[in-house]
């Protein structure tokens, strides 16, 4: 453990300050994809038959796969500008490969190996790139032409580690995209086998993941234990974790071009995300001398445009400004360097001074951890309790092996008894500590099988005394009768989501999506869209066709509801009982008494006014202040001070209105 002056932090503890220091963190986690797609006669074969008019029916595998790039490669432009990207294409006649030299088209280093796009950040030139092939039929016949000769998957994986080298030398995400039909294109040949899984355990010791998406052809499934179970290295597990290993990712049918691009993406997109640790090998504390290590992710971030930029226009080329900032002192206009800066805070009146060695210790509360406090019923958990977006908490094995079996067990023993933990929460060095609730998630598998979310944990902050402000207060109590409420049921049920949960995957942003294709349609010269698609407006028709009836149902029941109410009401005033009286009437012909003390009978506006005139509200009694409340339609629940405040707020606002 070290020492308190051994910390390095922040010159303030602002929790601000703190998470944005942890989102530069969380997004500065660089990531680079290499999509690997096989040419050979298969993946070129149209998937339907060729007078299908639909476009895209008839797209062979090869395409498909190019298209799900494309799209991607758009996609990665607004969400992950600074990750890299490329597209390497092996089994074709032609040889292709950029090094510290240029471009190489001799295929004297890797033969049949075309670097179609070299893995570097997204540019405007590399998206139309792809485009022409994809979309112009000359340009793709020319270019996806399979060869006739044995390609050695040992030199195509030789080639993915000399770009990733090259190319992507400090990424902490580096990983391969293998697309393919061929489930065995070394089976024959012992030696060529043994070299690629050469090759691919180079390609995990440089820290390269290999994601497989197999392509099943018409009446042929994908059979990985041929060769690529050798070639997707995992690292060895602990036997005894009881923890599920992920599992790979589920072929592909071929039935048409369109099918496939469909199902092609969602697979692509599962893989897609990085993991990128919120923190890293955080301690998690069961006892002093119990620890295990975990790691923390952010699931879900508010994606928002990106920030502009300033470019001076007046030299001979656009050139991005810099912007910097100063300090200049109020006496001499001089910039003050941070040395000459102290920080002040407010007290009393008076500036009180630190020294950044002060406010380190002041700030710092130990080690980073996750200690284990206690457990408790996930029921007491409020909906509104949580201050901060969730995290997700995952075991490594990387400070304390065993950790993945002992953080399983607790997962598991928790989500079987419906518990939580209550933990003392301390991000990083000289982070503000927290209190958080430790909920265990379930494994989520989408409809085929495949993972969605992993088992976990789920830490969410929990406010403290200082930060619960109280609810504004509410001076209306409207209940709606039962028959509304049963007719307004049958309305939820049917305008319920499809498997009655919401699923962001299918929504995107539409501000956020508009303001990247206008973008998109200047930088590739595409015609400008007409109007944002927005897949959040409510589809009226469909709505109307299931829920039309009973909404209908509601609306006349409601408003017999409201008839039978005015009558009530007409019949009270008629049969001599007083109405509601309100602040605007004229005092009535004969004065009426003040109430004795303890009386429970109501008071007139004009004498609860002469009441808060005279200061004299908080002499009445508490029956006394919610009948006259209560006469006037507003609240009574709450202690004897916040009634007479509430009817103090009623004559105050009235004298603001005159």
């Amino acid at each position: 453990m070290a020492s308190e002056a051994d910390h390095a932090g922040r010159p303030d503890g602002d929790e601000d300050q703190d998470e944005e220091i942890d989102e530069q963190r969380y997004l500065s986690v660089k990531d680079a994809v290499l999509f690997a797609i096989d040419i050979n006669n298969s993946m070129l074969k149209p998937l339907s038959n060729a007078d299908d008019s639909k476009k895209g029916k008839n797209d062979c595998a090869a395409i498909a796969a190019l298209k799900c790039a494309y799209q991607l490669m758009q996609q990665r432009v607004i969400s992950n500008p600074n990750d890299k990207m490329g597209i390497l294409l092996f089994g074709t006649e032609k040889s292709r490969f950029v090094d510290e030299h240029g471009v190489n088209e001799t295929g004297i280093q890797y033969p049949h190996c075309y670097l179609l796009m070299d893995v570097d950040r997204t540019g405007a030139a590399d998206i139309k790139q792809v485009r022409s092939v994809v979309e112009d039929e000359e340009e793709s016949r020319k270019l996806l032409v399979p060869t006739s000769e044995d390609v050695a998957m040992s030199n195509v994986l030789f080639c993915v580690n000399q770009i990733f080298t090259t190319r992507a030398q400090n990424f902490a995400s580096r990983r391969l995209f293998l697309v393919t039909d061929n489930d065995s294109p070394q089976t024959n040949n012992k030696d060529m086998k043994s070299a690629a899984v050469v090759r691919a355990k180079d390609l995990y010791d440089l820290g390269v993941t290999i994601e497989l998406f197999p392509i099943a052809q018409a009446g042929k499934d994908f059979d990985t234990s041929k060769f690529y179970d050798d070639i997707i290295y995992r690292p060895p597990s602990d036997p005894e974790a009881p923890a599920p290993i992920a599992r790979t990712t589920n072929q592909t049918s071929a039935k048409d071009g369109i099918s496939l691009l469909q199902s092609l993406t969602s697979s692509i997109h599962q893989k897609i995300v990085p993991k990128r640790a919120l923190f890293a090998n955080l301690p998690l504390e069961f006892s002093p001398d119990f620890k295990i290590s975990v790691k923390g992710y952010t699931i879900f971030k508010r994606q928002t445009p990106k920030r502009s930029l300033n470019v001076w226009m007046d030299g001979e080329v656009p050139l991005v400004a810099e912007v910097k900032g100063a300090k200049p002192s109020e006496d001499s206009g001089k910039s003050m360097s941070k040395f000459e800066i102290r920080k002040a805070f407010k007290f009393g009146g008076e500036d009180i001074l630190f020294t950044e060695d002060e406010l380190k210790n002041i700030n710092y509360f130990g080690e980073p951890v996750i200690r284990i406090i206690g457990f408790k019923p996930i029921d007491m958990l409020p909906p509104w309790a949580n201050v901060k977006e969730w995290s997700f908490v995952y075991p490594s094995e990387e400070h304390f092996v065993g950790s993945t079996r002992t953080f399983s067990a607790l997962q598991q023993t928790l989500l079987k008894k419906q518990k939580m933990a209550l933990v003392w929460f301390i991000a990083r060095r000289n982070a503000s500590p927290v209190i958080a609730a430790m909920l265990p998630g379930a494994e989520k598998l989408g409809p085929s099988g495949e993972q969605i979310l992993p088992p976990g944990m789920w830490l969410s902050r929990l406010p403290f005394v200082d930060d619960i402000r109280h609810n504004p207060m509410i001076n209306v109590d409207i209940r709606a009768p039962d028959i509304l409420k049963d007719k307004m049921r049958a309305v939820v049920q049917q305008l319920q989501l499809p498997r009655g949960e919401y699923d962001p995957s299918k929504y995107p942003n539409p501000a956020l999506q508009w303001h990247y294709r206008v973008l998109q349609a200047l930088a590739l010269d595409e015609d400008m869209p007409e109007k944002p698609e927005d897949k959040t407006i409510p589809k009226n028709k469909q709505i109307d066709k299931r829920a039309g009836g009973y909404i209908e149902e509601w609306g006349n029941t409601l408003q017999a509801e409201f008839e039978k109410w005015q009558r009530e009401n007409r019949a009270q005033a008629t049969g001599g009982k007083r109405g509601t009286p309100s602040l605007t009437q004229s005092a009535p012909s004969k004065k009426a008494k003040a109430p004795q003390s303890g009386s429970d009978s109501l008071i007139t506006d004009d004498a609860m006014k002469k009441h808060w005139k005279d200061n004299t509200i908080n002499k009445l009694t508490l029956p006394q202040l919610k009948a006259w409340l209560k006469d006037k339609n507003m609240g009574v629940a709450g202690k004897k001070q916040e009634l007479v405040e509430r009817v103090e707020g009623v004559f105050e606002d009235k004298m603001n209105l005159d």
